[in-house]
């Protein structure tokens, strides 16, 4: 039996119906037509999904969407403010850590997240951080580059 929950998406109220187990990522993808959440292993393991719920980094593709009622939602799509990248996407762009892409979306808001949990990380814990999310075109090292870089910006 679905569920008709409110909640609110890149800073705009919505309101739809969900089945009682259906995912975060479903929603997003097929209710709300935003793609930049990635369906990678569907597991939770690669992070390609991550999405920010009240500024938390989550897996999507294991988050029940009845969870996101009453809260925020934030996509890729909803980071950049009047056609302005924000701070950690203009990061990865100026140092060159976009590679293929497929990663790119979960891993900047991975880094939104932890920066506004760390505003000042070192190198080794922006490596810890980004860590728990795959890459498979990097070995990090212009992205650690483009946190520190987005870290030095206020």
């Amino acid at each position: 039996m679905k569920r008709t929950i409110a909640f609110t998406v890149n800073g705009k109220p919505v309101e739809i119906e969900v089945e009682p187990a259906g995912l975060l990522l479903d929603v997003v993808q097929e209710q709300l037509g935003l793609l930049g959440a990635r369906r990678g292993c569907e597991t939770g393991y690669c992070g390609a999904c991550t999405v920010l719920v009240d500024r938390q980094a989550v897996r999507s593709c294991l988050f029940l969407a009845a969870r996101i009622a009453g809260r925020q939602l934030t996509t890729i799509e909803g980071l950049a403010t009047e056609g302005e990248l924000d701070r950690v996407q203009s990061a990865f762009v100026e140092h060159g850590a976009l590679e293929c892409g497929y990663c790119i979306p979960g891993m900047i808001l991975l880094a939104e997240s932890f920066l506004a949990q760390n505003p000042h990380p070192t190198d080794d814990e922006i490596r810890r951080a980004l860590a728990s999310n795959l890459c498979r075109c990097t070995g990090y090292v212009k992205m650690v580059e483009a946190v520190r870089a987005a870290s030095l910006v206020r």
